[in-house]
């Protein structure tokens, strides 16, 4: 059987106090039991043989693209123009700046 590890309270405190997290005693003794039990089942996942298993690279099958891309000018320069402090008949005018 593997040896099993154990998370105290004090590193628990710790994390919390690195994370900026307020946590009861009541909370630190679940949270370093609950991390305990964490760290215990990675020992176990650790020793299945993945040596066989090619690698997966996202577990969604992908599909192309629904339709194809191409350029659409929908907004016309009035209309971009409106929104600005101010503008002549074709450009924004801002301040020079040097």
């Amino acid at each position: 059987m593997a040896e099993t590890r154990n998370i105290s309270r004090e590193e628990v405190y710790h994390m919390a106090a690195l994370s900026r997290l307020d946590v009861t005693e009541e909370e630190q003794t679940l949270f370093a039991r609950q991390l305990g039990d964490i760290l215990n089942y990675m020992d176990v996942l650790s020793r299945v043989d993945t040596s066989a298993v090619e690698p997966l690279y996202s577990p969604v099958q992908h599909q192309g693209h629904l339709r194809e891309d191409e350029a659409v000018n929908r907004r016309q320069r009035e209309d971009i123009l409106a929104n600005a402090p101010e503008a002549d008949d074709a450009s924004f005018i801002v301040p020079r700046i040097v």
